[in-house]
């Protein structure tokens, strides 16, 4: 993650403590002519990220992650705020347009996993608005039980995602409102409906057969994802079980509402089944469109 974080600051403390570390000891004993090298001096944590840049043992920093948790500040490190659940960012690889990569997973690439509001914005800060993509570009944000963010994966194969076409120059806001109101679990009203199976198979570490995930495990919202398009761009949030007209009906209604949208915005929505018939996952039936203004 060299790209999208800075380590300056990690090193002027090194630097600092080095220039007076020597100084002390010079200071100290002038009779020795070849003083042995300086200790080197314990990183301090780091006020932007939710785990510590220190070279101490296990122990030490749970315990000063949990002193900062429940105390606030100690020695500069902030109260972490974790999330409900961790949530990972990927990228799909530019191509030029019309050039269609045959494997659609080979471009997706992994860029960050975050699990608390300091992480999050960590990453945020350095990631690229969508306005400053290139088409075609993707992001995709998925929680860490979804493996890989496809329509094939066993949490979303049963899903579908609902999608909202933006004119350009407006997706910037927009699509942050929706990542923010998707990890602040602002859909967590969006449960499936009572007595409905919501167990899911996903594959284990191995790759081997796979084990059942618990009932209730994974929240409904899987991921949201934009992509950059030469004359539009595409805004959408995938959920789990595509069958429910009502479940689907609540989750239109919450993304209305978090995004602050016209009430006669035009949303399509479609399965991901339909998406691995078509291998398409914007074409639908033709409709009017409404651009957000």
């Amino acid at each position: 993650m060299a790209g999208y974080f800075s380590n300056h600051s990690q090193s002027r403390f090194l630097a600092n403590s080095n220039t007076s570390t020597t100084t002390t000891t010079t200071a100290q004993s002038p009779a020795v002519a070849n003083p042995p090298p300086p200790s080197r001096p314990r990183a301090p944590s780091s006020k932007h990220f939710s785990t510590f840049v220190s070279n101490s043992s296990g122990d030490e920093k749970t315990q000063s992650k949990d002193k900062a948790s429940g105390n606030g500040a100690l020695n500069g490190a902030v109260a972490v705020h974790p999330l409900r659940n961790t949530w990972v960012f990927w990228f799909r690889q530019q191509r030029a347009p019309g050039n269609k990569i045959t494997n659609y997973e080979e471009g997706i690439k992994k860029i960050s996993a975050f699990s608390s509001v300091e992480s999050f914005w960590s990453l945020w800060t350095h990631v690229h608005p969508p306005s400053s993509l290139l088409p075609t570009t993707d992001y995709l944000l998925f929680h860490s039980g979804v493996r890989r963010p496809v329509w094939e994966d066993p949490l979303n194969l049963s899903g579908g995602k609902w999608i909202i076409r933006l004119r350009k120059g407006v997706a910037d806001r927009l699509w942050e409102d929706l990542v923010l109101a998707v990890i602040g679990d602002q859909f967590d009203g969006c449960g499936t409906t009572p007595g409905e199976d919501t167990s899911a198979t996903v594959p284990t570490d191995e790759g081997s057969a796979g084990e059942a995930v618990p009932p209730g495990e994974w929240p409904e919202i899987c991921g949201c994802t934009i992509s950059v398009r030469q004359n539009e761009d595409i805004i959408s949030l995938w959920n789990r079980h595509e069958p429910d007209p009502k479940l689907r009906e609540k989750i239109r209604e919450t993304i209305k509402r978090a995004l602050n949208l016209p009430v006669n915005i035009v949303m399509e929505y479609k399965s991901n089944n339909d998406s691995m018939q078509d291998k398409s996952s914007f074409r639908v039936t033709p409709a009017e469109r409404t651009p957000v203004s």
